[in-house]
């Protein structure tokens, strides 16, 4: 494949020992210096820590985050907030040949440029294996590097530089936060946590000054600043959510990177993000070379004229896939609103765990793009806050299980409005997840307890009124809501289609572990007498159960369409006259709205096998209101979920799972006649490498994981058992289908 470089052809380039090989096609590149935090600085992460990097010259800006720096506590969601910035000052006043790039197939950020007959090169990144940040300067001419570093705290802490160190500590006692339009947020009992970050500065040639505030350097040959930051977080109710002070382990981060050779630090860096990021690899064709050597940002403004570039299409896959390898690995936070990357302390709707939608949305894609690691942070969230919901939710409803509202924190905080259905939404990507790995450890001790709350949940809340039709009696979810939309009345399709998908997984998850076997038939009975899907007067899948849906509101919620995608109920092949419902409406809500909306169109009319309308909705992703020239999406503002979301749709057009078996392309477009994927994953613990020409498939190579349980293999109907063993792989060709 075109993409497909190996991991030694690019830890060569990485070390500048290879040059001669064909262009990277994953660099996302401008030939000038960021303006605009949101729309053009380009960010790294190591999973905890993240930054956003600017690449001014002289006036270089890295705003930082670390992804437990929250107010807030089991009241109220809080508030993420923004650690600080560190400003390096070097005395350039003039440059040329300037390039700043982001290479995502390494996680790494370059700028070079030229000023005063020399050439200077600054190389970045965030380690994983290292807990480090890491920024290396460098020149092409001795003694050229110098001016000074220092650090603004965002809340206005102890700031203290001695020798080569800065270390900036302080808390979150007291800290009084504003949003967007100067209102004060308050909220009882909060959390509060300590925090420190330190910075590390290592010459080579030259010399250091501390003068309390700041580090100078002068006449230095190269630099090496090295970053760690944490807080007193610890996401265990029964320690009251803080452990010990974060400074010891900062220092040893720091320590022990300041002992490795940069060039092992990056080495390091490298292995460990491509041990993720080389698993899987994407081709949809090729774009010209005109258009390969644009920038970015031109590349991106050239698409939105009408342009054809199918890698643009492709990088922005996989910067989806960099973008959650950065923010969510084993032991840290999920990816909240923006990912982990904010420059706020009062940002937009919090920052936060937004659970109607934006959150279930960020991890949609993680296991079919090969990053199931990647989903440990939100089932370990989740988990680590069930006590706290399971408390409020008997409070407000008096019911046993857990409901919850849609603004959520790191503490089991939420608030703005009870969305009832979130939660079970959150355990079917949770057991989507156990879909996908069959890994029992993790269902039996993660996933099916939140499963059981939620049945207990349901259990306790159904009500039992007569049925639409006048035939008999159906179970309905009194008071629910609709999420963002609508009044509040029985039986609301949000309500009814979570609860479908419910007790479908609680059933299938308790067979499969043993366990609460009646409780497994009172789930199936009570399924059997849920309210299903309806359709209304002008052939339209119904929002709400009464038939009150206007064929004018183009809504950027999708509530109704949860049976569609992400959920299993409604399928072209097994409820054809509800999928031709379901299409009525989403053509009634329109091909335009927010970024995450338009992302999960991409995805809907997918499962819907509207192939060319799922790659309307990519186009219409990608404009100029909802995707930025650092191809972040946008709400706008900035939101992740949009990335997130595309990446999630681009897996539905290519591959679907959901129904028990593999359907191979059910959405091709006609935008992409030639491709292939390989290492992308399918249900069953199974791994998929597609080829495709004309618009047709020529083969499909299944790869058997330990776990694996066989499903069929279906394509354009015709279907394949490709009868493999665990660690068997076996190709089809297509005229093995019948």
């Amino acid at each position: 494949m075109k993409q497909n470089l190996s991991a030694a052809v690019w830890l060569l380039l990485s070390l500048g020992l290879l040059t001669q090989v064909k262009a990277n096609p994953y660099v996302i590149w401008s030939n000038g210096p960021a303006k605009s935090w949101e729309r053009t600085a380009y960010p790294l992460g190591n999973g905890n820590l993240g930054c956003m990097i600017f690449g001014d010259p002289a006036k270089e800006k890295v705003q930082f985050n670390e992804d437990s720096l929250w107010v807030g506590g089991e009241s109220d969601t809080g508030c993420y907030q923004n650690f600080g910035t560190i400003h390096f000052d070097l005395p350039h006043s003039k440059y040329s040949s300037y390039r700043r790039e982001l290479d995502i197939s390494r996680a790494v950020q370059t700028i070079t440029y030229s000023s005063g007959g020399v050439s200077y090169k600054r190389e970045c990144f965030a380690s994983n294996p290292g807990k480090v940040m890491v920024f290396r300067y460098t020149a092409d001419k001795a003694k050229s590097l110098s001016g000074k570093v220092y650090i603004e705290d965002a809340h206005k802490g102890s700031i203290k530089a001695e020798g080569n160190r800065i270390i900036v500590t302080g808390d979150l006692a007291d800290w009084q936060v504003y949003d967007r339009k100067g209102r004060k947020r308050t909220w009882d009992n909060p959390t509060v946590l300590d925090y420190e970050a330190q910075l590390l500065v290592m010459n080579e040639g030259g010399s250091l000054q501390a003068d309390g505030k700041a580090i100078t350097f002068k006449d230095c040959d190269s630099l090496t600043f090295l970053v760690s930051a944490d807080t007193n977080y610890i996401n265990q109710r029964e320690k009251g959510w803080k452990t010990e002070h974060p400074h010891k382990n900062i220092t040893a981060n720091l320590d022990r990177a300041a002992k490795q050779d940069y060039t092992e630090l990056l080495t390091e860096h490298i292995e460990d993000y491509q041990s993720l990021f080389n698993r899987m690899s994407i081709d949809l064709g090729s774009s010209s070379d005109q258009i390969l050597a644009q920038t970015t940002g031109k590349r991106l403004g050239a698409y939105q004229d009408g342009s054809s570039d199918p890698d643009l299409e492709e990088l922005l896959y996989q910067h989806a896939r960099d973008l959650m390898i950065s923010c969510s690995r084993p032991g840290t936070l999920p990816a909240n609103l923006q990912g982990m990357w904010n420059q706020e302390n009062g940002p937009p709707w919090r920052c936060d765990y937004h659970s109607d939608v934006n959150l279930q949305m960020n991890y949609w894609f993680v296991d079919q793009a090969n990053l199931s690691e990647c989903y440990k942070p939100l089932a370990e969230w989740f988990y680590a806050g069930r006590e706290v919901r399971r408390e409020h939710t008997l409070e407000h409803f008096g019911k046993r299980g857990i409901a919850m509202l849609a603004e959520n924190g790191i503490f089991g905080g939420s608030t703005w409005k009870w969305s009832i259905g979130d939660a079970s939404w959150l355990t079917n990507n949770l057991y989507s997840h156990y879909r996908y790995t069959l890994d029992k450890d993790i269902l039996r001790d993660r996933v099916y307890p939140l499963l059981k709350d939620c049945f207990m949940f349901w259990e306790d809340h159904l009500i039992e009124i007569p049925a639409p039709s006048g035939k008999g009696t159906v179970l309905v979810g009194p008071n629910g809501y609709s999420p963002e939309h609508g009044p509040h009345q029985d039986g609301v399709s949000f309500d009814q289609q979570l609860c479908w998908d419910l007790l479908t997984n609680f059933a299938e998850a308790s067979e499969v572990l043993g366990v609460d076997a009646s409780e497994r038939t009172k789930a199936l009975a009570m399924r059997e007498q849920l309210l299903g899907p309806q359709i209304g007067s002008w052939g339209q899948l119904q929002e709400w159960m009464v038939d009150r849906d206007d064929p004018e509101d183009d809504h950027r919620h999708l509530s109704h369409m949860i049976a569609v995608h992400p959920g299993r109920q409604i399928s072209p092949l097994t409820s054809p006259e509800f999928a031709e419902a379901a299409k009525v409406s989403m053509h009634a809500r329109g091909y335009g709205g927010t970024g995450w909306s338009r992302a999960w169109k991409i995805s809907i009319w997918a499962r819907l096998y509207e192939a060319e309308k799922s790659y309307k909705m990519i186009r219409n992703l990608m404009s100029s209101r909802t995707l930025y020239s650092n191809l972040f999406a946008a709400h706008p503002p900035f939101q992740i979920d949009g990335n997130f979301g595309y990446a999630g749709g681009v897996n539905e057009m290519l591959l679907q799972s959901h129904m028990d078996y593999i359907d191979i392309i059910p959405a091709l477009p006609a935008a992409w006649p030639e491709g292939e994927v390989a290492g992308m994953r399918a249900r069953g613990d199974a791994e998929v490498d597609l080829k495709w020409s004309g618009g047709t498939l020529v083969s499909v190579t299944v790869k058997a994981g330990d776990q694996y349980q066989a499903l069929p293999l279906v394509y354009k109907g015709k279907r394949v058992m490709p009868n493999l063993k665990s660690g068997q792989t076996k190709t089809v060709s297509v005229a093995e289908f019948r």
